[in-house]
């Protein structure tokens, strides 16, 4: 039997594809959730084989779910909106299912689950390191049995540590698995500069830069932190900011 879940904000599309799903009596509905952290929850609880997941949800996206999960399960993304495809296909989902969908290419999709079961489910890790490549103006995150968003405005600055970065923001510090290369990928270029191969800085907690070792610079923040600026960080920074 395989366990699936589904993750929708519309009471009507979840209805719409369990009634799709009768016709496969191998597959068990053990939850339906309307919201990103009912979804969580649910998948720590039932540990799904496989979720149909809508993308835009309230609280937090389909997407940013997937990058609480350390080992995600199969997804079938089912959304109205196209522009996500590449998107969820890069992640490695197994199908995308564009609103509205008809029982025929409903099938299609869950034939494709059960050719692929048998494949090797490492794959299937790469959804928490890739689902969040599209532009973002916050970091979703799990601090201990909590769900954080931090909005942009509260990152003062992001540090590599080996494989986590920190996050630090005006109400805390925090600790995620991702790459610097990553948040600056999605970040707001024109907010955030990569200053130095370890660190990300927003320029809106920047107070000066001073002069240190030949070549390279000094950022000073406004809450006093001090963090190195390498001389291709401090070209980057000198065009951001008009200098």
């Amino acid at each position: 039997m395989t366990r699936t879940l589904l993750i929708d904000d519309e009471p009507l599309a979840c209805d719409l594809v369990a009634e799709y799903l009768q016709n496969f009596p191998d597959f068990e509905i053990v939850g339906r959730c309307h919201d990103g952290f009912q979804g969580m929850k649910a998948i720590q609880e039932h540990q799904p084989d496989l979720i149909f997941l809508d993308v835009q949800m309230p609280k937090i996206s389909g997407f940013e779910l997937l990058e609480l999960l350390d080992e995600p399960p199969a997804i079938i993304f089912t959304t109205a909106f196209d522009e996500y495809a590449l998107q969820a296909f890069e992640a490695n989902a197994v199908d995308y299912l564009l609103k509205p969908f008809s029982q025929e290419r409903f099938n299609k999709a869950l034939q494709k689950f059960k050719s692929q079961q048998g494949e090797n489910r490492n794959n299937l890790k790469e959804l928490s390191t890739q689902t969040a490549a599209a532009p973002s103006h916050r970091i979703v995150l799990k601090d201990g049995g909590q769900v954080r968003i931090i909005p942009m405005q509260e990152i003062v600055r992001l540090e590599a540590d080996g494989d986590y970065v920190k996050i630090c923001s005006s109400g805390g510090n925090y600790m995620k698995k991702k790459s610097l290369s990553h948040f600056e990928k999605t970040l707001p270029h024109e907010l955030f500069v990569r200053v130095h191969r370890t660190h990300l800085l927003n320029i809106s907690y920047l107070q000066r830069i001073d002069p240190y070792h030949k070549n390279s610079h000094i950022a000073r923040l406004k809450n006093g932190t001090q963090i190195p600026v390498s001389r291709s960080g401090y070209q980057k920074l000198k065009e951001v900011l008009k200098l």
